[in-house]
Parts: structure tokens; sequence; C-alpha cells
């Protein structure tokens, strides 16, 4: 491995974190430090050496600061390749001294407009000689080592005290630097898009590689744009095997449905869809009704609290197979129960963020759309037929609630705060109401139902209505709303339109 002595460094950073000590051990190695503007008035206060930028170029800054290091006595200094004769002879017949180090990390763009500032301070915050100054090290990496992040400063430091940079810690410095100009440059793209849509730029980062895909032959890793805020990247995995492709798509839907829930609500969930979901007095309670919906195929899937997981619920829980338990908080005594499986995956996740983007990928191409929502709204709600009574109110609410996360089509009947049958991905919204029933059976009488998108014809209402379901709510919209409605009013039904559907494909 090359390593590279370094004898002159060049820092310009807008995030002081940790930059006197590292400037310190940079000088204790001999190394002349090169700054301008506050970096340097910084490091002249911590009383470190620093040759001023101006000094160096001989023209002093302008334009408030937009102009400072764009200038050949800069980055010849970079951008040298010092194999190369003729490059090494300009350095000399203009009198330019190479740089061995870069230092910089940018305006605070990001920071600035999430804040919420306006258009001329955000214009302000967009870093010009900072991205230029990354890019020329990082390209010149053979020779130079470029650093973007306070996180590198002591191994840098560390590595400068031991003879120079390596090779192979330039080239990963470099990466990482055009990594984040690359995200730098995102970050403005869609600030100045806006809602427009006419161009969203995605720098992925990995965040983890797994195993395998949906599949043993499908290569897959988890990453994520800029610092994600994600309930996975921010939640802890406490025990349990290695999250797989699959845990982290069903962990995700479970995650969604169980927030978007009632306090005290668990939802057991299977390949994207769920196979129970509940509310109740306690964690244990929610989690036995939930699990009681469809036992069979809840085996093998994930659990999803939005309540402290305590004992009583882990032990109910351990008694069964399952692949991924999760919850916003655990007592001690529910972690030492759980510890004996140690091959479940206990995750304590974060508040779901708030990115509102769904993207999906087709054949060389993605689709993106704005992520689905459920509105609170129920005020909203019309009431076509007889008026449901409280309890059928508050079954209906969490069943269009299940319904908006099951693929389509989706009927979802539920009884006394918990599902007890599910219809998920049916061809045919008849047919998703006879696969729901088929999972209630006798639970159907005196249940509600939650359809996704509306009956197109009476047979759905008069399937539910023969088995004993008592109310429904779905969006309305069909060109046979009447003949529901007649259906509705013949069986005594109660049924709510709420002029929104939630297909989900």
């Amino acid at each position: 491995m090359t390593r590279i002595d370094v004898r002159r460094a060049l820092i310009s950073v807008s995030d002081k974190t940790g930059l006197t000590e590292f400037a310190e051990t940079l000088a204790a190695s001999g190394v002349e430090i090169v700054s301008s503007g506050g970096t340097a008035s910084h490091l002249e206060d911590a009383g470190i050496t620093v040759t001023r930028v101006e000094d160096v170029t001989g023209a002093a800054e302008m334009l408030g600061g937009r102009v400072k290091t764009l200038h050949p006595h800069i980055h010849g200094g970079i951008l040298a390749d010092l194999g190369l004769e003729d490059h090494r002879r300009d350095l000399n017949d203009r009198g330019i001294d190479a740089f061995q180090l870069v230092v910089v990390n940018l305006y605070p763009f990001e920071e600035t407009v999430a804040g919420g500032a306006d258009h001329a301070t955000a214009i302000e915050k967009i870093d010009i000689g900072g991205p230029t100054l990354i890019r020329a090290a990082a390209k010149n990496h053979a020779w130079v080592a470029v650093v973007v992040s306070p996180d590198r400063y002591r191994e840098v430091a560390e590595a400068v005290a031991a003879g120079g940079t390596t090779l192979e810690m330039r080239e990963d410095l470099a990466r990482e630097a055009f990594l984040r100009t690359v995200r730098y440059d995102a970050a403005i793209v869609n600030w100045l898009d806006g809602d427009r849509g006419d161009a969203i730029v995605f720098p992925w980062q990995k965040r983890a590689s797994l195993r395998y895909g949906e599949n043993p032959h499908q290569a897959a890793g988890l990453y994520s744009v800029f610092d994600s805020q994600g309930w996975w990247a921010q939640g802890t995995q406490i025990q349990g095997k290695e999250m797989s492709f699959n845990n982290y798509a069903d962990a995700d839907a479970a995650w969604k449905l169980v927030s978007d829930l009632p306090e005290t609500s668990a939802v057991v969930l299977k390949h994207m869809n769920a196979c129970g979901a509940a509310r109740g007095g306690s964690m244990f309670e929610a989690f036995t009704k939930a699990w009681a919906c469809d036992p069979l195929s809840a085996f093998g899937g994930v659990i999803a609290l939005n309540a402290p997981l305590d004992a009583p619920t882990a032990e109910a829980i351990a008694e069964n197979f399952v692949e991924v338990v999760m919850a916003p908080q655990i007592t001690d005594e529910a972690v030492q129960v759980l510890a004996a499986k140690k091959n479940v995956r206990v995750f304590l996740a974060e508040p779901t963020s708030d990115c509102d983007l769904d993207v999906r990928t087709i054949d060389d191409g993605l689709l993106i759309q704005r992520a689905d929502a459920v509105s609170p709204h129920t005020a909203d709600w019309q009431s076509m037929a007889r008026t449901p009574t409280a309890t059928e109110q508050a079954d209906l609410e969490m069943a269009w609630i299940v319904a908006a996360h099951t693929k389509s089509n989706a009927i979802v009947i539920v009884k006394d705060g918990a599902a007890v049958g599910v219809g998920a991905g049916d061809q045919s919204r008849v047919g998703a109401a006879e696969r729901a029933l088929a999972r209630a059976g006798d639970r159907a009488r005196g249940a509600v139902c939650a359809s996704d998108a509306f009956f197109p014809f009476r047979d759905g209402p008069d399937t539910l209505a023969a088995a004993g379901v008592t109310a429904i709510v779905e969006p309305g919209g069909s060109m046979r709303d009447d003949e529901v409605i007649d259906s509705a009013r013949e069986h005594d039904m109660a049924l709510l339109f709420t002029g929104e559907r939630h297909f989900r494909h």
C-alpha cells in the first residue's frame, strides 16, 4: 500500500466539532495548516499556527466569502498528479506547493432548509467552494486524502502520525467524499424542484447487507436516503438473528399498521397482510385477541405492539413460533422471557418517520407516489342506511384502518375490537368477502366489515349480511351504489360511505 506523508493540509469546515483537537494533532506531526475565514480564526483562537488562504493566493476573499479557495494556487496543489513530470513542472514554475490532505465539510444546507428558512437564506447556504475542493481531492486520491466528516478525524490523525495515509484509506475517504457531494446536490435539486416532481434524486446508501432477498438466489441489501429517520434506523434490535429482507418488509408493514391503531393494540402480520389485529384493556388482551383471528396463518409471522411489551404478553408470544416481535418499549421481565427464544428477533422501534414517498420498481424504472394515509376524520363519513351503534362505530373505525393496510381487494371483519376475518389480495371483492367470512366463521355474527374500495355489486353486502355482519364501511362511488344501499336497508345493516378508497397493490 502506497503511504503518502502528510506535510500540508487545507482545512475549511462549517462544522467545528472536534476540529481543535484534530488540528493540534496535525500540527504536532509537523503538518502545515492552510485555512480561511471562520475556520482560520477558530484555529488561531486555539493557539494553532495557520497559513491564511489569501496569503497563498495573493487574493483577498471577495463577494462576501463566495470566492476564496477558487484559485490555481489552491486547486493546483490539490489536483496535481505528482507521478507526472509535467504536473510537477507546472507546480514548480508557478511556485505552488502540493497538499496531501484536504479537510472540508459543507455549509449546512439540509439543516437550513429543514428549519424553514426563506429562499434567500437557503441560497446562501449552497456551498460552492467546499464541494469543489472535495471533488478535486477525491479525484486525486492517489496523492491526496480528503476528509468530509469529523467521524474520521481520529483515524486520519493516527495515520498521519504513523507516517502518512495509505492508498486503501484514501480510496475509502474518496468514496465517502463523492457520496457526500452527491447527497448535498440531491438535497439542493429536491428543494428547488419542490412539489413539482420533475426531478427526485435518491442518493441511496447501504445500511446493511442481507443474507439474500425474498428468495435465496436473490442478492439484497438495506439502503436509505440521507440520515434515515425510519423506525428501523432509529430503533434497536435487542436479540435474535439478523433481520432478513422479508423480515424488514413484514416488520415495516406491521409497524405502520399498529401505529395507526388505538393505543394498546397488537398486530399479527404475515406476507405483508394482517392475519390478526386487536385493541385491548391490556397488552396481553390485545395480543391474545389478535392471535385468535387466524392462528394458522400467524405461524412464523411478525408481532407488533404499540404499547410496552410486558412479561404476560411475552409469555403468550413465546408459546408460538414467530419471527419478529416489535414494541416501543419492553420490561426487564419480558426481556428475560423472550431470551429463551434466542432466534426470535426483538426490535424496539421508534415512531414512524414523516417520509411521505412510496417508491416501487418496474422494469428499469420507478413508480413514485405520495404514501397513502388513513384519514382520521370519521365525522365526514356519510350514513347511507341505519345509523351504527357506538360499538359498531368503534369497530368500523378499526376495520377501516386494517383494510387500508391490507392488499387489495381487501375485506376486514371486526368484532369487539378484534379482527376476526381478513380477506386479502383477492381478484374479486365478493371473493375477498367470502375468504374473510371463512376465517371468521361464527364470529361474523354481530361483526362489522370494512372494504378498501367500493362494492361494485350488491352480492358483497348480501353475502356479508347472510353471515350475520351488521354494519359496513366502504368508500362508495360505484355506479350501483343504490343497489348496495338497498341491500343494506333490506338487511337492516348500518352502511357508511367514506368518500376515500385505499387500494394497496
